[in-house]
């Protein structure tokens, strides 16, 4: 059993012998046995307790930015789709336009064109067609 005497009392002791007690420190602690194990028991639950709740303050922040991540990730996708549709958009009006201006200007070629692309869209290494001799999409295949 230890007694706690305060310092002033300690001092006061001691300056009969001619020093002063600045300081007292335990390197050692002897408990009883039972009374060693709860004690290591106890710090090891205490310790456990501060573990877990650093953990939990640790998750939590984790999934607070995952969230934010998340949320800027859905953002900057819907901004980037946004813009590659006007981009789109702009790419197909200025080709409308082309268009609208070779027909107006030469229907004959503008439809010459038209009949490429078609076959470029319709006949590939593996495409059989069996058409008459004058369909539309032959005449300029036919001299």
């Amino acid at each position: 059993m230890s007694v706690l005497v305060p310092m002033a009392l300690k001092d006061e002791r001691t300056r009969a012998y001619g020093f002063k007690v600045a300081d007292v420190r335990l390197k050692q602690l002897n408990f009883p046995e039972a009374n060693r194990q709860s004690v290591f028991q106890r710090m090891r639950a205490e310790r456990q307790q501060i573990a877990r709740q650093l953990r939990s303050e640790g998750t939590e922040e984790a999934t607070k930015i995952r969230a934010e991540a998340d949320a800027e990730k859905t953002t900057l996708l819907s901004k980037a789709q946004e813009e590659s549709n006007r981009i789109i958009g702009e790419g197909e009006a200025t080709a409308i336009r082309i268009y609208a201006q070779s027909f107006g200007k030469d229907p004959a070629f503008y439809q010459f064109l038209r009949t490429l692309e078609s076959y470029d869209k319709v006949i590939n290494s593996g495409t059989t067609l069996i058409l008459p001799s004058d369909s539309e999409l032959l005449k300029y295949l036919n001299p």
